[in-house]
């Protein structure tokens, strides 16, 4: 079998290491997915047990009647699915609205923030219709200027919007960000997103495993895949540990947790990058009065290297950022000091509440900055979803609804964004594209100093 070539260290993917998540420890022990034994012949195999396979395995059974097999290196929802922020909004594309219209054009454009849309209603659809119980918060999101210059810039932002997303964003001085009951030092006011919402992203992952199950999918955890070939016949063999699967059809669903070689066509496609979280004990009363942070909204600043954070339903705090390039014990170490900085810069009454949780994960991009969402290479019945930049929670399951149509041979009836059709380029020098992300982080933290 082959060894698959990963760009970050063994620690990142090794399954046996516990995420040590605030998602994990309010999840009800559940029985596991059994790892698979002995050989399979199936109509569809998806390689991948996170937003993206769940949600193509969901709607290939529920709508389409097929039976797929869905196989993980770990449990649904081990990647980034189980540990990401739970921010349901806009996102997908780190390209900006004014490079989009460069290389697509103003309808797609627009087709984007349609498609952005409807994720997040799908989103919403299933964890209110489909029996997902994942702690949904208040609808909306704010867009936090980091700066006096930010904030100037913060009506034009809006107006875009309004054009070509069709939402209205009241832009908020910092006054009025107070008002609203989301203050902290160095906001200098922002602008409220009618849409998107926060939930609870390991009930989310574990709610759609149990739908998909019930749909008629079959899901085998602990189950790596080392290999995937297409016969001469057309097929798909996907070789795990225990036995090989023989697939009509193939998706491949492992995002920012995928490797080089599974299949060749991925090598340096993808760069995952390194994003940390941390959730504060429960604040009191008087903490959240004297820091003015009372919205159960999610928030995130216009930085370069952004900082997201929310209050939780049991009034914890989460705070995220980017920050280091390599996932070890030190660089982990050294991030939790980090943002633990950085979390007592912007609300400093909270300096006493203590950090009960630090975890994190692998963000995946592009070299273009947008999402992929379609066929393999030259296979012509094996397709892939990736690169969400930060905001899978929406894009990858409506992703996934994507690719069970196509595998179907049902298209959505929603039209496709051309940005999403672009097979992503390779990045240069593929096997070192990682060692420019200390680079990148600098130029990047000048640029937020600067702004």
């Amino acid at each position: 079998m082959k060894t698959l070539r990963r760009i970050y260290n063994a620690h990142a993917y090794d399954t046996e290491i516990p995420v040590g998540s605030y998602w994990d420890a309010t999840l009800t022990a559940a029985p596991a997915y059994p790892a698979l034994d002995g050989d399979r012949r199936t109509g569809v195999a998806i390689i991948g047990a996170g937003y993206t396979g769940l949600s193509a395995a969901l709607h290939l059974a529920r709508d389409h009647g097929e039976v797929p097999l869905v196989i993980d290196a770990a449990q649904p929802g081990w990647g980034a699915s189980g540990r990401n922020a739970g921010f349901c909004g806009f996102g997908g594309a780190k390209l900006g609205d004014s490079a989009i219209i460069r290389r697509f054009g103003e309808d797609d454009l627009r087709a984007f923030y349609s498609a952005q849309k409807e994720a997040i209603a799908l989103v919403r659809d299933l964890t209110s219709t489909g029996s997902i119980a994942a702690d949904v918060q208040e609808d909306g999101e704010y867009c936090l200027a980091h700066s006096a210059r930010a904030a100037r810039a913060l009506p034009d932002m809006a107006a875009r919007l309004s054009r070509y997303a069709g939402v209205d964003c009241p832009v908020l001085s910092a006054a009025e960000m107070r008002q609203e009951g989301l203050h902290g030092d160095g906001f200098h006011g922002g602008f409220l997103l009618p849409v998107g919402f926060g939930l609870n992203p390991g009930k989310y992952a574990a709610g759609l495993a149990h739908l998909a199950q019930q749909a008629g999918a079959t899901i085998h955890g602990n189950t790596p895949a080392h290999s995937v070939q297409e016969q001469p016949d057309g097929t798909y063999a996907v070789e795990t540990p225990s036995g090989r699967i023989t697939a009509d059809r193939l998706v491949v669903a492992s995002n920012g947790y995928s490797s080089d070689n599974l299949p060749d066509w991925l090598r340096g496609r993808y760069l995952p990058v390194v994003s940390h979280i941390m959730v504060t004990r429960p604040l009191t009363e008087a903490e959240t009065q004297a820091q003015g942070w009372t919205s159960r909204r999610i928030a995130y600043d216009t930085r370069n290297l952004l900082h997201y954070f929310r209050l939780l339903p049991d009034n914890r705090v989460l705070f995220g950022m980017r920050g280091t390039s390599n996932i070890t014990p030190g660089s982990t170490h050294q991030m939790r000091r980090r943002i633990r900085r950085g979390f007592e810069a912007m609300f400093p009454a909270l300096a006493q509440a203590e950090t009960a949780y630090h975890w994190s994960g692998l963000v995946c991009l592009t070299r273009g900055l947008t999402p992929y969402a379609g066929q393999i290479g030259g296979w012509r019945r094996a397709w892939t979803g990736f690169g969400y930049h930060g905001g899978g929670v929406a894009m990858a399951t409506y992703t996934g609804r994507l690719l069970a149509g196509i595998a179907a041979g049902k298209p959505c009836s929603s039209p496709l964004p051309q940005l999403m059709q672009a097979q992503p380029a390779a990045f240069p020098f593929p096997g070192f594209r990682r060692r420019g992300l200390p680079l990148a982080y600098t130029c990047y933290g000048i640029r937020d100093l600067l702004a």
